[in-house]
């Protein structure tokens, strides 16, 4: 999946460009219903790419509070996956919004730069559906975003 990606960060339309490729590289390797990306500024996050902008739009900043998931994703900078809808509960608030898109399985990727975690990329599926071998797949993404999550944050800011 990385060789297929790293030629897209050279092309024009960036970051979206590198988005929607990361997207559909991980549709095809993992088959995910659901691809959302975040960029992370301090105790901020920005959902800045949504493969359903209708359910899940992108968005201006909200404030994250500490949870369970952000312990695990942002602060300790692990991979997270979540098998089932239990797992989808325990880690989101809006797991009914979740449930209702027929989605019951998740993988969370932390893309860390300089040490500090930029962005996550998240990828969402029926239950049972994701596994352990998704998870090291969807891994790959995180250093590959990084000059994506960058350029996204700098634009952001200079609004």
């Amino acid at each position: 999946m990385i060789e297929q990606l790293l030629p897209i960060l050279a092309a024009p339309g960036q970051p979206e460009t590198t988005f929607h490729a990361a997207e559909e590289a991980s549709r095809k390797a993992i088959g995910q219903q659901l691809f959302t990306l975040l960029f992370v500024d301090g105790d901020e996050v920005a959902r800045i790419y949504s493969s359903d902008p209708e359910a899940y739009p992108v968005s201006g900043r909200k404030k994250m509070g500490p949870t369970p998931w952000g312990d695990h994703v942002l602060r300790d900078k692990k991979p997270l996956l979540l098998p089932d809808r239990a797992g989808i509960k325990w880690a989101f608030f809006d797991h009914e919004l979740i449930y209702s898109l027929g989605l019951g399985s998740c993988i969370n990727i932390p893309s860390i730069y300089n040490g500090k975690v930029i962005g996550t990329i998240n990828l969402l599926a029926p239950e049972g559906v994701l596994t352990n071998e998704d998870l090291e797949i969807a891994n790959q993404l995180g250093p590959v975003l990084v000059p994506a999550f960058l350029a996204a944050r700098f634009e952001n800011n200079a609004r």
